[in-house]
């Protein structure tokens, strides 16, 4: 008997409201894909940090044990899947367990399989390759999706890049970037020699790089999923760059906004056709699912250029499904695990993608990720719980109530916090403590961090003591991308 196929979004909502098999996302924190759980019966998370204090009725979160130092988030994934309390607990749950991740790699596939599990991702061979960035240019030329104006080129030294620079017209104002590697650990302005030489032990043979030149832009994300029916796109939303209250990373990702008014209707609609072209393009390439394009748009002439591919779900997920458009339809993540549950659908794209286009399916949200900014390594004594967090008259920050919803946030004058980095851990420069989500802005509309959103931030950082370290020894927990 042939399954029926799933014709519009109430079937689609419900066939999740009704799902039998176990999905779980498997990560540091369950951030990412904060609520999915709600739109989807039998979604689970498993967790390395305890960001609830175990008060998340669907966050799994074993006890540590021994394990050597995590490299990078594919070794905690790797570390939890490999834990005797995580394998009891999905035997135990039974059925035909699915597994979603935020980072995954071939060891990560073995041992799901090892569970009776499927991985409801691309391989993770082909994901490693569309996440190469000297890869996105290649594949966005093919979609006719510009990047800046590049090239691609193994970097040897200094008189090589210039050499190399010029002979393809871009200058000596310059941005590079390796293959692969977090924004702003692995982004370099390079405008001299001396620039050069700073970073030279992370260019010099390190394989191809992307030699850009540097235009002065504003940096954007919008977040797609591509699906047999066509790429299903969601809302341009503005980033939050480099900011030193927040990150010690000159170029590096420090938060999102997402408002209608963010970009021209011209810039969304041309950003919105760019990533249905992208997405049309990676279906050609075998991937499919969800993924993230950042674009940069020139400030001079507002020209849109490709920035790179993340061929996953990334930071900007809890934006995107938490929109009004998502509470109206259905989150874009759920379009992603529909695409792997093999069950039949028919869904007219254009028309979806053309009502979330509409300004009034989005309302005003902010968020920022707060790292440790200063150059030191001490141990955190006293850190603030999650949950919904007041700001008062005097700008002072205080903690209000428990929650696990951001929606419980009402006004602009409070906000939800997502706490990553807890008693006794390490805190060092780069250090992620946490996330603050907001209603409305937090920058000006010269892309400033408005006062009040400076005033959330020193109140979040007030709310953590540490002592400093018994020796000098330095310490860096998670000196790779956890979200």
């Amino acid at each position: 008997m042939p399954k029926k196929t799933l014709s519009n979004i109430s079937e689609i909502r419900r066939y999740f409201h009704t799902n039998k098999d176990p999905i779980y996302f498997v990560s540091a924190t369950n951030f990412n894909l904060l609520g999915i759980d709600e739109w989807v019966k039998n979604f689970k998370y498993i967790c390395y940090m305890d960001c609830f204090d175990g008060r998340h009725p669907n966050v799994l979160c074993p006890s540590e044990l021994p394990h050597d130092e995590f490299q990078s988030i594919e070794d905690i994934n790797n570390y939890l899947l490999s834990h005797k309390e995580v394998i009891d607990y999905v035997t135990a749950r039974g059925g035909k367990p699915k597994f979603v991740f935020l980072m995954f790699d071939e060891k990560t596939e073995k041992l799901v399989k090892e569970l009776g599990g499927e991985v409801w991702f691309p391989k993770a061979k082909l994901r490693q390759s569309m996440d190469n960035k000297i890869e996105t240019v290649r594949v966005g030329n093919k979609a006719g999706v510009p990047s800046v104006p590049n090239t691609l080129a193994e970097v040897t030294g200094w008189e090589n890049l210039v050499e190399t620079a010029e002979k393809a017209g871009i200058g000596t104002d310059l941005v590079l970037q390796s293959a692969f590697g977090d924004s702003g650990h692995t982004t370099f302005f390079i405008n001299s020699e001396a620039d050069f030489r700073k970073h030279e032990h992370e260019i010099v043979g390190e394989g191809e790089i992307k030699i850009m030149k540097r235009i002065d832009c504003r940096g954007s994300a919008i977040e797609a999923c591509a699906t047999s029916q066509g790429t299903i796109v969601g809302p341009l939303m503005t980033e939050l760059v480099g900011f030193k209250e927040l990150t010690p990373y000159r170029g590096g990702w420090c938060g999102n906004e997402i408002f209608s008014t963010a970009f021209s209707p011209k810039q969304r609609q041309q950003a919105r056709e760019l990533t249905f072209q992208f997405g049309e393009q990676l279906r050609k390439e075998g991937y499919r699912g969800y993924f993230e394009l950042d674009f940069l748009i020139d400030k001079k002439n507002d020209d849109i250029w490709l920035g790179e591919l993340n061929p996953r779900i990334t930071g900007a997920s809890s934006m995107t499904n938490h929109a009004a458009f998502a509470h109206a339809d259905a989150p874009l993540f759920l379009f992603h695990l529909l695409e792997f549950s093999k069950k039949p659908f028919s869904l007219d794209v254009d028309e979806l993608n053309a009502r979330w286009a509409d300004p009034d399916m989005i309302d005003s949200w902010s968020q920022m990720v707060i790292k440790h900014t200063e150059d030191n390594v001490d141990i955190i004594t006293s850190a603030p719980q999650s949950g919904i967090y007041k700001m008062l008259p005097d700008g002072q920050v205080v903690y209000d109530r428990f929650d696990y919803h951001r929606r419980a946030v009402e006004t602009e004058d409070e906000a939800f916090f997502l706490r990553i980095s807890n008693v006794g851990d390490y805190r060092y420069e780069g250090a992620d403590l946490g996330i603050l989500v907001t209603r409305g802005r937090s920058m000006t509309k010269n892309f400033q961090l408005t006062p009040k959103a400076k005033q959330w931030i020193d109140g979040i950082k007030s709310a953590y003591t540490a002592r400093p370290l018994p020796s000098a020894r330095a310490a860096e927990d998670y000196a790779f991308k956890i979200m």
